[in-house]
């Protein structure tokens, strides 16, 4: 690899062998999440973290409808395939929806409506989700599936869809499988319960919150299980220097008590010579169940700045000075 991740050491989830930049790339932007991307925009920000060291790029049938995929596959066509990892998802199959097709979709993306969503983690549901993937991303394999959101499917997930995985594991058509959510209980339950590969954990290991310590990131290492960490900033608190009083948290306006939290953790942060953004990446990388962070962006000045900070030699103390102020669960 080249540019400031070329330095840092990939890490291999255990089974199967599957190599992940320390860094991920997360398309859900390049789906119009909230706004318009540009074709262009989303290339150059490819190009970027591609120039940046950056092999591991994440999307979803989800994200857009489509697009993400769409424009990913296109992003990484002339790429050398064996240099790469692309992970994308499977549980909402996209169904035909002329009759909507006029409006703009409801679940905050910018693309017209013209299909719908359908949850179905069953074999076959799996299968067609997978076959509709390789369609739009252009590519001759996914490196990685995630079951996306089973939340409220745990016996259709669990029994059907991690055995079709396993097929196509076997088979060939994927690299690894894994489940992502926004919890990290139910992740611990298909990292002891199942045959999966590596988990994506989204906003539940975070500098701000630390529940996965308790459940899912001790199953991993008993496991040897990978662990990607998504939702580093907590859907945007974490994301500035100090955060506004109107930030978001778990996609809604923050209760003004967590907002005070990051205040205090970015102050502390600001002592060491480091801002709240580059801490909320150096802290959950040094976990070792933790195989790679996804960040999502949307243009190349995203890219860039998130490799700036990602690249930031972060102090040992810093997390000392926050476990004894009571503001991390954990004292690394």
């Amino acid at each position: 690899m080249t540019g400031p991740l070329g330095r840092r050491t990939t890490v291999d989830a255990a089974r199967p062998r599957v190599r992940f930049s320390p860094l991920g790339f997360g398309a859900s932007q390049g789906g119009n999440l909230y706004r318009r991307t540009s074709d262009e925009a989303f290339a150059a920000a490819v190009d970027t973290a591609w120039a940046g060291g950056v092999r591991y790029f994440d999307t979803a049938p989800h994200y857009g409808l489509g697009l993400s995929e769409r424009r990913l596959g296109a992003a990484l066509r002339s790429r050398p395939r064996a240099e790469y990892v692309v992970s994308t998802k499977v549980g909402r199959l996209l169904v035909p929806s002329p009759e909507t097709a006029h409006l703009r979709d409801p679940e905050g993306f910018d693309v017209p409506a013209d299909h719908r969503r359908v949850w179905d983690f069953s074999r076959d549901g799996v299968h067609r989700s997978v076959e509709a993937s390789l369609r739009r991303t252009g590519l001759d394999r996914i490196d990685v599936v995630y079951l996306h959101d089973p939340d409220d499917h745990w016996e259709q997930a669990a029994y059907e869809a991690v055995p079709a995985l396993v097929e196509l594991r076997e088979q060939g058509v994927i690299g690894a499988i894994g489940a992502g959510m926004n919890q990290s209980a139910m992740l611990a339950r298909f990292v002891t319960e199942t045959d999966v590969d590596v988990v994506m954990c989204a906003g539940r290991y975070t500098l701000l919150e630390q529940g996965a310590l308790t459940d899912l990131l001790p199953a991993a290492q008993a496991r040897r299980v990978g662990v990607v960490i998504a939702g580093v900033y907590n859907s945007g608190l974490l994301a500035r220097d100090l955060p506004p009083s109107d930030a978001a948290y778990n996609y809604q306006r923050a209760p003004v008590e967590v907002v005070g939290q990051a205040r205090r953790i970015a102050r502390v942060c600001q002592t060491y010579g480091v801002t709240l953004p580059q801490a909320a990446l150096a802290f959950v990388r040094r976990h070792p169940a933790v195989v790679s962070t996804v960040v999502g962006v949307r243009d190349a000045v995203q890219v860039t700045e998130t490799l700036r900070r990602f690249d930031t030699d972060v102090p040992d103390q810093l997390w000392a000075a926050l476990y004894e102020a009571g503001l991390l669960d954990v004292q690394q």
